[in-house]
């Protein structure tokens, strides 16, 4: 596990406000009793403790994912599956909802990467990796503002320095201006799964690897 590095990288965030969850350092009151902040602060510590041929970078979490699993584009039902790597599955609910999360473009995501042999290459992030929301809303999402992004891009420079070989890919357009405001140089820019865009992303995906295994 990679315990250093999600420590330095979560003490660059800052603690959740009314619209904004922090889910490695305070409690949501959905969590399930064994998922609190350190579960998953734990889980992040082991999706780290890889080397990266690519680190992929979205958005933000949302409340179906990375909200209760600590991991970006994964979800509940995933992460009780097994089927995020380095990742000990446990048996245990993350969340009190009456049936597991299951979060649309983490299993999107995953599906591409397995059927590619990568899933043990990536490392997946957000620009902004606190959750946002509208206020008391726990179980929904928004677009954060570009203020907003800005409280990311510590961590996004750390995690870079942190495995200067690896590729970053941007997930969605925000992604790519946030890695560009950081000055963090990207492989590609691929279309975010969500809203119909999975095909697309799993040709983008496909062209990232057709570049990549030229370079290698």
């Amino acid at each position: 596990m990679n315990h250093d590095l999600a420590d330095e990288l979560l003490a660059t965030l800052p603690p959740s406000t009314s619209s904004l969850f922090n889910p490695w350092r305070d409690g949501c009151p959905y969590d399930a009793a064994c998922n609190g902040p350190e579960a998953k602060r734990q889980r992040l510590a082991q999706h780290l403790a890889c080397d990266p041929l690519f680190i992929m970078v979205g958005e933000a979490p949302g409340f179906q994912g990375c909200r209760y699993t600590g991991i970006a584009f994964t979800s509940e039902r995933l992460i009780l599956e097994g089927t995020i790597p380095r990742v000990v599955p446990g048996s245990e609910r993350l969340s009190q909802r009456q049936r597991p999360f299951s979060e649309p473009s983490a299993t999107i995501v995953w599906k591409n990467l397995i059927e590619r042999g990568l899933q043990h290459r990536v490392i997946l992030w957000n620009a902004l990796q606190l959750h946002p929301h509208p206020p008391e809303e726990l179980w929904a999402n928004r677009t954060p503002t570009d203020r907003e992004l800005v409280i990311g891009r510590p961590a996004l420079k750390l995690l870079h320095a942190a495995f200067p070989s690896a590729s970053f890919v941007a997930i969605g357009k925000k992604a790519s201006h946030a890695l560009c405001a950081a000055n963090i140089d990207t492989a590609a820019h691929v279309r975010h799964p969500a809203n119909g865009g999975a095909t697309q992303f799993s040709v983008g995906l496909d062209r990232i690897l057709a570049e990549t295994k030229l370079r290698l």
